[in-house]
């Protein structure tokens, strides 16, 4: 199940939405082309739970305060793919959010879902050395605001059975629900020594997820929004 856009329209250009995008983007192009050592630079600049658990900055040094790579880890990915899916995600219900909170209210959502997710993984898996990196986490929590606000939204997304493919349109409810589902069952299912420190941080997807769905409640829409 692959969504590709949503029906719900927007009052305005999504400007903070389209801004992380190409963010996130630059950042990956500058990872991936002009770092002479990617590795050693998601390793500065990623989130290392045992280094922020333990205030501890381990070679290859990263920001100081260590802690910063909460936030510098948003904006790193792991490959194309990766990023590909976390802003095609963005894309389809950020705007909406945004719309919704206006730009100012948006990014602090953003940043604020981020960091929760972050601090989910990290006690999950305090003393992971493995760098966490990628949006997931503060897109979940775009995604657990969507889920409150705009449940009945039309969501057009791509279906696989084998060799059937089919675009269907379904709400955001079974959409998103079946997603935080999947996010439970291989957190779950993982969840031990070696799963915590698995490639996948699904406890930052789910932090953010359930961020987002508090979060949204906190903060007020710019003017009266009709659903």
């Amino acid at each position: 199940m692959f969504p590709l856009w949503d029906e719900m329209p927007t009052r305005k250009i999504p400007i903070i939405t389209i801004s992380l995008i190409i963010i996130n983007c630059l950042v990956y192009y500058y990872q991936i082309f002009l770092v002479a050592d990617s590795m050693q630079f998601i390793y500065s600049f990623g989130l290392i739970p045992y280094e922020v658990s333990q205030s501890i900055d381990v070679v290859p040094y990263g920001p100081s305060p260590i802690h910063l790579t909460v936030g510098t880890s948003m904006f790193m990915h792991g490959s194309f793919v990766h990023l590909f899916g976390n802003m095609l995600y963005l894309w389809i219900f950020g705007n909406n959010i945004e719309d919704y909170l206006g730009s100012f209210g948006f990014i602090v959502f953003y940043l604020l879902s981020g960091i929760l997710a972050a601090l989910t993984q990290i006690l999950i898996s305090p003393y992971s050395k493995v760098p966490m990196i990628g949006a997931s986490g503060a897109v979940a929590g775009v995604l657990g605001a969507y889920f409150i606000l705009f449940p009945k939204s039309r969501i057009t997304t791509l279906i696989f059975f084998g060799f059937f493919i089919r675009l269907i349109k379904m709400p955001a409810l079974f959409v998103l629900g079946l997603w935080i589902i999947f996010q439970l069952f291989y957190g779950l299912s993982n969840l031990s020594l070696q799963g915590a420190n698995a490639g996948v941080a699904w406890f930052a997807h789910i932090g953010g997820f359930v961020g987002g769905i508090i979060l949204i409640k906190l903060f007020k829409p710019i003017k009266k929004y009709r659903f």
